[in-house]
This record gives structure tokens, C-alpha cells and sequence, in this order.
């Protein structure tokens, strides 16, 4: 007899995905989701401790997904930092559209935005990664000594901006989501007139300054 092929990561993505399509509704309880989709509870708990991290994984795997869909294209790596970022939106947002019905169900279905922050952490985590590694305060806000405070702060700042924009692109109900194409191309471009603004940066001079000044003199 043949062996029985064993269930991957994978495998569980899609059957945790059609079966939130298809209740209309997320899974609250492992034993009573692996009985009415035939896994094995043991099966299942090899690769996730909870329902919980089946959902962020998928988000993360969706986003993991669109980098390498723009990492095989060798036009991608000519490109500036903005028109990666807007590639990677709009490729991110191909991938949710293409699991629009699974992403309704999943993020309309959280009570507040805290919850649905909590779906998104691994997502989350990733981007960071991505924005970290484009550098852009190195590249837009050289200002020495505040580096590591200028990446946290663009890298949160971009976060909170994708969060907004998959809420924009949930209850967009325009022809192709036209609409939210038109919004993240505005607000990443709106995102990066404000960094390069000569103004911002004297801010950040004029903050080091004051920090040298007053506080370190302090603290002798």
C-alpha cells in the first residue's frame, strides 16, 4: 500500500483558506477543524501550535510571495527606493486580490483594528525587514547620529501606511480597485515629498542640535 503523502504547510494554508470561504466564518476550536476538514490533529500540530498562527502566516506568506515575484524580475533591482516600495504595493495587493474572498472574511471578522493588527504582526515583521534593507533614511535623511530613531520611525511610519491602505483596499468597491491604486500611488508619493523635504530635514538638524545641547550637557 501506498504511503499517505504527508500534509505540508502549505496543504493547511489552503484548507485553513477554503474553509473560512466556505463557513463564512474563521475557526475557533483545532479538534473540531481538523474533524470536519479530515487532517490529523497530529498532522496539524507539526507545523502550527494554533489556528491563530496558521491566519498570520498566511499573510505572511502572501507578502513572502510578492518579494519574490519582483525579486525574479530583473527590472526590479533598477528601479529607485519609491518605485520598489510602489511595485511591491501594487504586487501585495495583485496577491490579496486574488484571496479577496478569504481576507473579507478574515479581517472584517476582527472587532477592533487591535485585533486586526494582531492578524497582521507577521506581515508586519516582514515589511519592516523590507523597508529596513531599502535604507531609505540613509538615502533620503543622512543626518549623523540619528539613524537607528530615522529608520524606526519612516519603517513604523510606512507600516501604519499599508495597514491603512489594506483598510482602504477592504472596503474599496471601485472597477479593479482603481481606486486603491490611485491611493497608493498618492500616499507613497505624498510619503516621500515629505522626506526629502528640505524643511523636515532641518527639523532633524535643529532636534540633534537641542539633544547635544541640552541633554548630554546634562548628563556630564
Amino acid at each position: 500500500m501506498a504511503k499517505k503523502k504527508k500534509i505540508t504547510r502549505d496543504d493547511i494554508f489552503t484548507i485553513y483558506m477554503d474553509y473560512v470561504i466556505k463557513n463564512e466564518e474563521k475557526p475557533s476550536d483545532i479538534n473540531d477543524f481538523c474533524i470536519e476538514t479530515k487532517i490529523k490533529e497530529d498532522d496539524f500540530l507539526a507545523h502550527f501550535t494554533s489556528l491563530k498562527k496558521v491566519e498570520k502566516a498566511i499573510y505572511k506568506e502572501l507578502f513572502l510571495n510578492s518579494l519574490e515575484v519582483l525579486h525574479e524580475s530583473e527590472e526590479f533591482s533598477t528601479f529607485d527606493t519609491k518605485n520598489k516600495l510602489i511595485s511591491l504595493y501594487f504586487t501585495f495587493f495583485e496577491n490579496l486580490t486574488l484571496n479577496r474572498e478569504f481576507v473579507l472574511v478574515s479581517l472584517k471578522g476582527c472587532k477592533n483594528q487591535v485585533q486586526s493588527f494582531s492578524i497582521l504582526s507577521s506581515l508586519q515583521k516582514s515589511f519592516i525587514l523590507f523597508i529596513d534593507e531599502l535604507q531609505i533614511s540613509e538615502s533620503i535623511l543622512p543626518i549623523e547620529g540619528l539613524e537607528k530613531f530615522q529608520q524606526k520611525l519612516i519603517s513604523q511610519s510606512l507600516w501604519f501606511q499599508l495597514f491603512f491602505t489594506i483598510k482602504f483596499w477592504l472596503d474599496d468597491t471601485s472597477e479593479s480597485f482603481e481606486k486603491t491604486d490611485i491611493f497608493i500611488e498618492k500616499s507613497i508619493n505624498t510619503s516621500f515629498e515629505l522626506l526629502e523635504n528640505k524643511f523636515l530635514k532641518n527639523a532633524f538638524d535643529l532636534g540633534k542640535f537641542i539633544y547635544k545641547e541640552s541633554f548630554q550637557k546634562n548628563a556630564q
